[in-house]
């Protein structure tokens, strides 16, 4: 199989604050968004849920298995032997998707939230940190803060659409939609200070990307009322919005050279995942 660069494809968000990084970086970045996207599609793809389960199955399998003939797959473990990253913090991420392969999938409260949010995008956050040479511990968990703000984010958005799929991980209600957002807000600003610790000339990137993603948040609270949010389709920042997010994410870069602050993480919404996983043995 020839390797995709998914994340030019469908990642607009991620692919403009990629410009950022050194080119070898970006491609390291691309490698790890063509695995997690690949999983995503199989999950994703329109056909009977019997398929998709084999199908995942079949891709997990040769994952294990190190079949080095999938270019995706080898660069994937590249990765992970190069930067040292857990095969558990993998595992996560297919137990996380793998929990979407039912004919209803349903989200009760706050710790199922944030378990699915760690699984299928805190993992992502966790093993770019790695990528980008993050040492620091609690770094780490400030970047497990961001990829969970971020999939906070996207469930925000995303109500309408993954209802039709049968999927309900928060009420399709627009109170219940702004307080996931306040929750993500609380964990953008966590990740804030652990960008400090992630090497300087990739700190810009990863500001870029919080900012901008983030924004896609304010964008959703502008529709106002569940009416205009179901007419408003797919929200997404336009090219103007992310230059302008961009610009002011100079103004953070500046902002962090200057704090004292240490890094921190949500301690409390962290005791609720430990619960199940011991983030601890993937950091």
């Amino acid at each position: 199989m020839s390797n995709r660069n998914y994340l030019s494809i469908y990642a607009k968000s991620f692919n403009w604050a990629g410009f950022f990084l050194p080119k070898k970086t970006y491609q390291k970045c691309s490698s790890l968004y063509d695995f997690c996207r690949t999983v995503d599609n199989i999950v994703d793809d329109q056909i009977e849920l019997v398929i998709k389960k084999k199908n995942l199955s079949t891709f997990k399998n040769d994952f294990i298995n190190k079949n080095f003939d999938n270019l995706i797959i080898k660069n994937m473990w590249d990765l992970m032997i190069h930067h040292e990253i857990s095969i558990k913090i993998v595992e996560d991420l297919f137990t996380g998707v793998e929990s979407d392969l039912n004919e209803k999938v349903q989200l009760n409260n706050k710790k199922d939230l944030l378990i699915y949010s760690y699984r299928v995008a805190g993992t992502v956050g966790l093993m770019m940190a790695k990528i980008l040479n993050v040492k620091d511990k609690d770094s780490m968990k400030g970047a497990i803060d961001l990829g969970i703000a971020m999939q906070l984010t996207n469930i925000a958005r995303d109500v309408v659409e993954d209802s039709k799929n049968n999927r309900f991980y928060i009420q399709h209600d627009f109170q219940v939609i702004s307080s996931t957002l306040t929750l993500a807000d609380l964990f953008y600003e966590s990740s804030f200070t652990s960008i400090k610790k992630i090497p300087f000339n990739f700190r810009f990137a990863i500001l870029v990307a919080r900012r901008v993603y983030r924004k896609i948040g304010g964008e959703i609270l502008k529709t106002k009322n569940i009416e205009d949010y179901n007419k408003a389709g797919k929200i997404y920042v336009n090219s103007l919005g992310k230059v302008y997010q961009t610009v002011l994410s100079l103004l953070d870069l500046i902002k962090l050279l200057l704090t004292k602050e240490k890094s921190r993480y949500m301690s409390n919404e962290y005791l609720l995942i430990n619960e199940e996983i011991d983030l601890n043995e993937r950091i």
